[in-house]
């Protein structure tokens, strides 16, 4: 007893304590870590279990799909052939998917990847597939498609008169693209029209300025439409920031309506003008966060640019699409500027081209794009700040008047044609979402004065 008294009165000295401390501290954290481990362990297995389970159920639906095989071999009323039973397979299994995953043949995988050296003829509109059905995302200005009325949202439900029902986005992009000078009819199904609409359109050279106008408007405010994400964009692009600095612009409206979009990298390097170097413009994140890519500004040349920090307004519309909503999405998660106009299109996924042993492929959506806030873009689109529709008068009258038939669809084609060949002649033409933005940003002006 008196051995123990002694060690706990020696126990009672501030060395023994530190000692004590540190050897209860070594326990703890042994414990706690083997505990760790033991719960991580507890998880890996979990998960493992998990995808095992998924992999099991896998392979047990295989053999429906080889006894449904063998029933269509044997009993269908004409001979079949197996690869074309299994390449109707695979089309309709990316189908099933989404719109944008399909199956290529040999031929259409090769005549994807095949770098044309002449030039081909085409009408200049960009196409999706939209709850099944073939989709205008928009009509690039200044082409053919866009000079004869095409708009965004149209639905081609014939091409040359030929039904595109359950129609490949390949497939309805070779028949429409063509030698220059040939003709191609498209009958479009519209939102509000009584009828079918049928363009008939001349192919030609589709070449295409990203900056299509640069210019300065009333009160110091420039003005820049851009067309489209090339790789000429960011070249176009800050020399007409450059010109409209040198002419005293001290605020912006930057045009993206009708841009269908184009190349990432010039849809980063756009918001770069815009957005300080360093920050997060968008992200793809695919089924698992290993497979997150990140974009970040890399700023102008010009450090000291207004464009930093200058009043912005963006305008964009249904027919915004892809880079132009990246663009759109960073400028408004990080308030750098005003959105104005109406939802853009919704066209934010990734998609991987992987080529199979015969010379086939897949073209496979393996990711989505998300705005710095963690936005999904894909069939959402980005809603602006201040939604302002262009023309709801004309679309009042289509919905409220059916008595106004055929005649006056006729006119108010021929009036959109005509509109557009004004606005390509450089005539004046009324703009009530530009006129909008003007004045926001003179009432910004205002305020901030």
């Amino acid at each position: 007893m008196k051995k123990i008294a002694d060690f706990l009165k020696g126990f009672s000295s501030k060395k023994t304590k530190i000692i004590f401390w540190i050897f209860a501290v070594i326990i703890f954290v042994s414990f706690n870590q083997s505990w760790a481990n033991k719960n991580g362990e507890d998880k890996v297995i979990d998960k493992s279990v998990k995808e095992q389970e998924i992999e099991d159920d896998f392979y047990r639906q295989v053999p429906i799909f080889t006894e449904a095989v063998t029933l269509i071999r044997n009993g269908y009323v004409n001979e079949t052939k197996g690869k074309d039973l299994i390449y109707g397979a695979l089309r309709g299994m990316l189908s099933s998917l989404d719109s944008h995953s399909q199956f290529m043949d040999p031929r259409e995988y090769k005549e994807m990847n095949l770098e044309t050296k002449g030039e081909f003829g085409g009408v200049g509109i960009v196409i999706s597939i939209k709850n099944n059905l073939l989709t205008v995302i928009s009509p690039i200005e200044g082409t053919p498609a866009f000079k004869a009325g095409i708009k965004a949202g149209d639905i081609i439900v014939k091409i040359d008169g030929e039904s595109s029902k359950d129609i490949s986005l390949y497939k309805a992009v070779d028949k429409i693209r063509g030698e220059t000078g040939s003709e191609v009819t498209l009958t479009i199904m519209r939102e509000g029209a009584r009828k079918l609409l049928d363009f008939t359109i001349v192919r030609d050279i589709i070449e295409v300025k990203a900056v299509k106008e640069a210019k300065l408007l009333t009160d110091n405010i420039g003005y820049i439409k851009l067309v489209v994400f090339n790789e000429k964009t960011n070249k176009e692009l800050e020399e007409a920031l450059d010109k409209l600095e040198e002419h005293g612009a001290d605020s912006l409206i930057l045009d993206l309506r009708n841009n269908p979009g184009g190349l990432l990298t010039a849809s980063v390097e756009t918001s770069s003008k815009f957005i300080k170097r360093g920050k997060l413009i968008v992200y793809t994140q695919g089924r698992e966060k290993k497979d997150t890519m990140r974009f970040s500004s890399k700023g102008r040349q010009k450090s000291n640019s207004i464009f930093f920090d200058c009043p912005l307004v963006v305008l964009v519309n249904e027919g915004s699409a892809s880079a132009s909503e990246i663009v759109a999405g960073a400028i408004q998660d990080y308030q750098r500027g005003i959105l104005l106009g109406s939802k853009t299109f919704g066209k934010g996924s990734v998609q991987t081209v992987l080529p199979l042993s015969d010379g086939s492929g897949l073209r496979l959506t393996t990711a989505k794009y998300f705005t710095p806030l963690g936005r999904c873009i894909q069939d959402k689109g980005i809603i602006p700040d201040i939604v302002a529709e262009i023309k709801e008068e004309q679309k009042a009258i289509l919905r409220d008047k059916p008595r106004q038939k055929q005649e006056n669809e006729k006119r108010e084609t021929e009036e959109e044609q005509e509109q557009n060949e004004n606005e390509e002649n450089g005539e004046k033409v009324y703009d009530s979402q530009l006129q909008r933005a003007i004045d926001l940003l003179q009432g910004i002006k205002i305020y901030q004065k």
